[in-house]
């Protein structure tokens, strides 16, 4: 079965009822493309002090426009209290968002980014982050 594509000539209140037809697909086509990491955007860099360099490499952040997966965990490292949420259908990532995918970020790492500060969940054996 197909989906329509355009506006009908039939139909002419369809775009009105449902002007994203596609909101709540997940085809995979829209899926986080490779791009920057945590290290690679100044602004982030700078946010997360507290991590080092080979941690930031290893967050990729979304770019300006990709729509999130619907019930994927993702967290917006932009807001002053980063807490995870999960994606509706009709999110997408902003100008303003910083949003890492929970699938994209090493368990030890995430644990961190969500405020977490016990050493055996940040997988820290010598010392925390927050003693360094």
């Amino acid at each position: 079965m197909s989906e329509p594509t355009s506006q009908s000539a039939s139909d002419p209140y369809q775009h009105d009822l449902t002007p994203d037809m596609r909101a709540s697909v997940n085809d995979g086509a829209l899926a986080p493309q490779p791009g920057q990491t945590a290290y690679d955007i100044k602004a982030v860099n700078q946010h997360l002090t507290d991590l080092e360099d080979h941690e930031l490499k290893q967050i990729p952040i979304l770019p300006a426009g990709t729509r999130l997966k619907q019930g994927a965990t993702y967290i917006d490292l932009h807001a002053d209290q980063p807490q995870e949420f999960t994606a509706r259908s009709n999110m997408v990532a902003g100008p303003d968002n910083w949003y890492a995918a929970k699938t994209d970020v090493p368990y030890p790492l995430w644990n961190y980014l969500n405020g977490v500060r016990d050493p055996a969940r940040l997988d820290t054996t010598q010392q925390t982050i927050d003693e360094q």
